[in-house]
């Protein structure tokens, strides 16, 4: 009995993948629950495991296709005097972002465990060739965390066959060489290419409108300064401005809840949960993790979920769970010296808070004083069908309301 693999859904708003990379080939054995294929979305790299044991019969899509969700992607034939193994104990690999350097660990952790987790056919072709610990440990994992592929050992068994190339050989190829042609083409990663994909449809389909407020973010810094160095010694991570920010606006979408909303053709669907995504830079683009219920976390809990969703996200270890279920985004370009940014929205939202640097500057004070005040701009865009400019101002001049006000007496905790 022969049973079709479908393209999952790795998320709400995820209607497509792209095929990675196969993990097993046709013909080859495989078991339930083991990894059968890396699919590369917008916002995840998740590698789907086998639905059943077997052996793989046909591949459908190819490595570097995009395909629908609910496309059938393989065949595989299933094995009748197999028994399916138990579920594992632990939860199923989480999906993992598509970054580069989570792909090639620089960490030992990072290094071993690409090379503790192989799969059968991998081991088995290691154990073939004979490789030694000591060639293993050169050859470089393309899957997840690392992980070395049936690929990656093909690869390297094929170049350990090749002699060097002569000095007068490779002088030859040199002068016989065309010459290059102006300019440079660099190849779309499936990442980056959804990440587009995404953007020219919310600049198609939503009405962008942007207001920006001045902030004066002199109490904020100062408050900062004071504390950050005990609550580094205490809980182990920087506290930023961010997770501040992040508090400003959860209070903002409190008083003006029509922000934190959807636009669908049947209304504006208000939502009752606040969460709140937050754009992490990784190198082929923005991951936008998600903290649930941020309403529901003082500064301090926020500072934790921030640092620990953006080392989850630079080292490829998100969930799905992780970058889902956005109702607000708030983007931090400031952290790369930016003092004016404009972001667009990211569907199903209805807006997006950009925040750029603090910078001192002289301002007017207390009527006709001047004085040296660290200042910042907050840039909202948001969907002109879900709220008109009156709700966007007052949303931003409750954040700056908040932040401008705050002082000691605001709790950490």
């Amino acid at each position: 009995m022969t049973t079709s693999v479908k393209m999952p859904q790795l998320g709400e708003s995820i209607t497509e993948g792209t095929i990675s990379k196969w993990l097993k080939q046709p013909g080859d054995q495989v078991k339930k629950y083991e990894g059968l294929v890396e699919i590369i979305t917008d916002k995840v790299n998740a590698e789907v495991p086998a639905p059943l044991t077997g052996v793989l019969k046909e591949i459908k899509a190819k490595e570097g296709a995009t395909v629908t969700v609910g496309t059938e992607i393989a065949v595989i034939e299933e094995s009748i005097a197999a028994t399916p193994s138990p579920p594992p104990t632990e939860s199923a690999p989480a999906p993992q972002a598509a970054t580069p350097v989570a792909a090639s660990p620089t960490s030992d952790e990072g290094a071993t465990e690409g090379r503790t987790r192989l799969s059968p056919a991998v081991r088995a072709l290691i154990e073939e060739h004979r490789i030694t610990d000591a060639e293993l440990s050169r050859i470089e994992g393309s899957g997840i965390g690392g992980r070395i592929s049936k690929k990656d050992v093909e690869d390297y068994v094929a170049k350990r066959a090749q002699p060097a190339a002569a000095n007068g050989e490779q002088r030859q190829r040199i002068a016989t060489a065309p010459a290059p042609t102006p300019g440079t083409t660099i190849p779309l990663s499936p990442m980056r290419r959804t990440i587009a994909a995404n953007m020219l449809k919310s600049k198609q389909t939503i009405p962008h409108a942007w207001t920006v407020a001045e902030v004066d973010m002199t109490s904020v810094v100062r408050f900062r300064q004071k504390v950050k160095d005990s609550f580094k010694q205490r809980e182990g991570i920087d506290l930023t401005f961010v997770p501040i920010i992040v508090k400003a606006v959860v209070e903002g979408l409190k008083a003006v809840p029509v922000l934190n909303a959807s636009w669908s053709e049947d209304g504006v669907v208000l939502h009752k949960d606040i969460n709140v995504g937050v754009a992490v830079s990784v190198d082929d683009g923005l991951i936008v993790p998600v903290i649930h219920q941020a309403d529901s976390l003082s500064i301090a809990g926020l500072a934790k979920a921030t640092d620990d969703l953006a080392k989850q996200a630079r080292a490829g270890k998100l969930g799905i769970s992780d970058v889902q279920g956005a109702t607000f985004t708030v983007n931090n370009p400031g952290t790369f010296g930016t003092i004016l940014s404009y972001s667009i929205i990211a569907p199903p939202q209805a807006g997006i808070l950009a925040m750029d640097a603090i910078v001192k500057r002289p301002v007017v004070v207390d009527g006709d004083a001047i004085a040296v005040r660290s200042m910042m701009n907050l840039c909202l865009s948001f969907d002109h069908r879900v709220l008109d400019g009156v709700s966007a101002a007052r949303f931003l001049q409750g954040v700056r309301g908040w932040l401008e006000g705050f002082s000691e007496q605001v709790p950490l905790y």
